[in-house]
């Protein structure tokens, strides 16, 4: 590549890595914008290691966020699993219900996660799929539920679980579509967006462990590593700064906006794409 092309990957790389970083922590469905913004602006996809480096990223954001959490759960979960702590069971229950609600998705994408992404991954689809994300934020607007962390049921779990496998199509929101659940099961809106978060650190973590050695042995891995280092990088601010604005958004349950860009975007991809 001339002087040229490569300054023009690296903004286009820098932009996708945005993208995938603003979207990635609100219910607008980052995979579905990634397809979007490919076809409009005639991006090609490189392998495996964008998605790779730039969901790693915003794994590592959403950990930076919620690292208070992670360690009260972890030294919680070790108190009670060995020292029989009463005091400490909600917070070991919380990590039995992260694990249930992981397996769904864990076997759903396993199983059928390429093919669906392969089959689906178009922008007429994604329209639609927008359009159903919008409906589904839509629902649950201006619930208030009554579930702190220590509420939550085995039955809780396996719904938000279920709800998950629906975000390996493309356009349908990850934590649209675990918040839409969780605030169904009657979480608090606190609680839900907790558990959606901490929901996608094993799903993201398993994802990047499984798929790294494909990456490293792909023929692209060493012509794209600057790219895609820019990607990540760009994708770990955006992811920190959008989830931290979202968190806010929650509080003040401004959901209703994130409907309305859904069915607007999702209408012009419809027609347009």
């Amino acid at each position: 590549m001339d002087f040229f092309e490569k300054l023009t990957t690296l903004i286009q790389y820098l932009f996708l890595g945005l993208v995938q970083g603003v979207t990635e922590p609100i219910p607008i469905s980052s995979s579905g914008h990634l397809v979007i913004f490919r076809e409009l602006f005639g991006i090609e996809k490189e392998g495996l290691s964008f998605e790779i480096f730039v969901n790693f990223a915003s794994l590592l954001a959403v950990l930076l966020i919620y690292r208070e959490d992670i360690i009260r759960l972890i030294k919680n979960g070790a108190l009670y699993l060995f020292k029989k702590e009463e005091t400490a069971k909600s917070d070991f229950m919380f990590i039995v219900y992260l694990v249930i609600a992981t397996i769904p998705v864990g076997v759903v994408g396993v199983l059928f996660g390429d093919a669906i992404g392969a089959a689906l991954s178009n922008p007429v689809v994604v329209g639609y799929t927008l359009l159903i994300t919008a409906a589904a934020v839509w629902i649950i607007r201006n619930m208030r539920g009554r579930k702190n962390d220590g509420d939550l049921t085995t039955k809780d779990a396996i719904i938000v679980g279920l709800a998950q496998t629906i975000a390996v199509t493309p356009g349908i929101s990850r934590s649209g579509s675990t918040i839409v659940a969780s605030m169904l099961v009657g979480m608090k809106q606190e609680t839900a967006l907790r558990f959606s978060f901490l929901l996608y650190i094993p799903v993201s973590l398993g994802t990047t462990i499984l798929e790294v050695p494909e990456m490293v042995g792909s023929s692209e891995f060493q012509t794209m590593l600057i790219p895609n280092l820019i990607a990540f990088l760009a994708s770990f601010v955006a992811t920190y700064f959008a989830l931290k604005w979202f968190m806010n958004i929650m509080a003040r349950g401004n959901l209703k906006y994130f409907s309305y860009y859904c069915v607007v975007v999702g209408l012009l991809v419809i027609l347009f794409l």
